[in-house]
């Protein structure tokens, strides 16, 4: 068994050197496929990283008329706390508001003496309202929106962030599914030309594989080679798209560190090396020995 498994995996070998130009056009397009299918998986990381970072910053400021007694609006405050969309609440004090004015414009000294000459603290308690998802700020606007509040709220505003976190919602999406539809595209002709190598090299293999039959070879063994040169393609393809996509991450990584602090795509990149890799190689060699499968099953006739 062993002695025969030798003798597959060294006619395979011999097969991908035969075929030379068409076994580099192989191994060349699968690279592609391969570096685009990890691109897109890093790219998609740090896209959802954006937009959560993005989205924890995006709240609606509830604002309450000055008079408003704060038992009540710790008691709206609780009320709202019970609902399934809020994910966290933030209240802050008529006092908090005017220490945080005051920080704010701890420069402007003829503001600052404006404020402090007044006789009542002008400025409202507001609650700072974080929804679980972006998409049900809608809802809860609606529901502040309800005439049994209109005595207690003096105004209600969405976050500044609100229509960039809507635009790069749409930006995602557009790239992800662009991104979907070059890995099917490059997938496909990968496919095609592994397929069209594997045909080739039966063609040119046709006297062989008749006097292996004649010496009563199984097809196994006749069909074996051709598999394990579909194998050698995968492998080689994931090595050439490492060697590709690593300095890629040393050089880029860095680069949108520095732009966002928040994700460190060198650092997710090596912490998740070795899955990355295994992943990587096994969609290699599950796309090489498919479309080896594939031309053996249509072309071999053992």
């Amino acid at each position: 068994m062993l002695l025969t498994i030798n003798r597959i995996i060294k006619s395979g070998l011999i097969n991908f050197w035969r075929n030379g130009w068409l076994s580099t056009a192989t191994v060349l397009i699968i690279t592609i496929a391969l570096v685009v299918w990890t691109t897109l998986f890093l790219s998609n990381m740090a896209l959802t990283s954006v937009l959560s970072v993005l989205s924890e910053k995006v709240d609606i400021s509830v604002y309450f008329i000055l008079d408003s007694k704060e038992q009540d609006i710790l008691a709206f405050k609780s009320k709202l706390e019970g609902m399934s969309e809020v994910a966290k609440i933030d209240y802050v004090s008529q006092e908090n508001a005017l220490e945080i004015f005051k920080k704010r414009h701890s420069g402007d000294e003829i503001l600052l003496k404006s404020v402090s000459e007044l006789d009542n603290n002008p400025l409202e308690a507001s609650l700072n309202i974080l929804a679980k998802d972006t998409t049900k700020y809608g809802s809860l606007v609606s529901i502040l929106d309800n005439d049994q509040y209109k005595n207690l709220i003096s105004k209600i505003n969405y976050s500044e962030n609100r229509v960039a976190i809507d635009r790069l919602s749409y930006i995602i999406k557009v790239l992800r599914e662009s991104g979907l539809l070059a890995s099917l595209v490059f997938g496909f002709i990968a496919f095609l030309v592994a397929f069209n190598t594997v045909r080739l090299a039966i063609y040119s293999s046709r006297e062989e594989i008749t006097v292996m039959k004649l010496v009563g070879a199984s097809n196994w063994f006749v069909r074996g080679p051709f598999l394990t040169e579909g194998v050698v393609h995968g492998l080689v393809a994931s090595a050439f798209s490492f060697m590709i996509i690593v300095p890629g991450i040393s050089f880029l990584g860095p680069k949108l560190f520095n732009f966002l602090p928040e994700i460190n795509l060198t650092q997710y990149f090596y912490n998740n090396f070795f899955q990355i890799l295994l992943i990587q190689t096994a969609a290699g060699v599950v796309l090489g020995v498919f479309s080896s499968w594939v031309a053996v099953r249509k072309y071999l006739k053992v």
